[in-house]
């Protein structure tokens, strides 16, 4: 009950967090924010307190596990994104998030190979993402050609982010250690970030929310291996004083890499160098002279 109240009472500050800074920075920074371990830290945290280390170790393993499901999700909505609307694309995401922790759940592995795995994912994701631009770090009011979101887009938001975690909460409540750490991550945040995205400002906005993701995903990977190394020997306290430090130093190096992209323009070719507007002149007037 306790783990279900925290998401609840979380949700909405991680969503409209997460929203507000795509506004000011972009999607792929909103992107970057939701994948720092803010719900599925405090969950292995409670497991511990409630079940002991041990369980809460086995979780962390099997949410390490879960961040290569995660970048399955964000390489198909992606790519689902260009030829689609978005429910084409959230369900096409689901389905690979889904279908890669299937055939996880009877895969048990030590930490360390799952973290290693886990990084492979997150590399081939990367490359294998749709190369599109990545936007200019202003506020997006401040775009030509686009007006302020409507508002109820920040309470629309933090509504399906809500009902989407309780029923997976719900869901995966009975299903043990492993497959609970599994579906623990499930992308649900970056769901309603790429979707809102996508609709009001297209696909684009949608593949830089999730490459934001992918790059906050290296934090969370070395967040939860540690805790799976650190707490069965040196308790929770210790463990999860680590685990932060651990995703403090990963999140800093990946947001400096974001904002260097975002803030880099793309060359320009030699004609649109070339191309520069001609101021306009009165036309001449031609006629007899007196």
């Amino acid at each position: 009950m306790g783990i279900v109240v925290l998401k609840v009472v979380l949700t909405p500050a991680l969503i409209a967090a997460a929203s507000l800074a795509g506004r000011r920075w972009g999607p792929a920074v909103s992107g970057w924010l939701v994948g720092l371990p803010l719900t599925s830290g405090p969950v292995v945290f409670f497991l511990a307190l409630e079940h002991g280390t041990s369980f809460a170790a086995a979780a962390a393993v099997g949410t390490l596990a879960g961040t290569i499901s995660q970048a399955a999700f964000c390489m198909v909505y992606a790519r689902l994104a260009l030829r689609g609307p978005w429910p084409f694309a959230l369900l096409g995401g689901c389905a690979a998030f889904l279908a890669v922790t299937a055939a996880l759940i009877r895969v048990r592995l030590p930490a360390v190979v799952f973290f290693a795995l886990a990084l492979a994912a997150l590399v081939a994701a990367l490359i294998l993402l749709p190369h599109i631009r990545h936007e200019r770090a202003v506020p997006a009011v401040a775009r030509a050609g686009e007006s302020a979101p409507p508002w109820w887009d920040l309470p629309a938001r933090i509504v399906v982010a809500t009902a989407f975690v309780l029923a997976l909460t719900e869901a995966s409540a009975a299903l043990g250690a492993h497959v609970t750490g599994l579906l623990a991550p499930f992308p649900v945040y970056a769901s309603v970030l790429a979707v809102f995205a996508q609709r009001q400002r297209g696909p684009a906005a949608a593949a830089s929310v999730l490459r934001g993701l992918i790059y906050g995903l290296f934090g969370f990977a070395g967040f939860m291996l540690t805790l799976a190394e650190l707490l069965p020997r040196l308790g929770t306290a210790v463990a999860f004083a680590a685990a932060v430090v651990v995703a403090l130093a990963c999140q800093g190096v990946s947001l400096w890499v974001i904002q260097r992209a975002a803030a880099t323009r793309p060359p320009r070719s030699r004609r649109q160098r070339d191309r520069r507007p001609v101021p306009s002149q009165p036309p001449r007037r031609v006629g007899p002279r007196a």
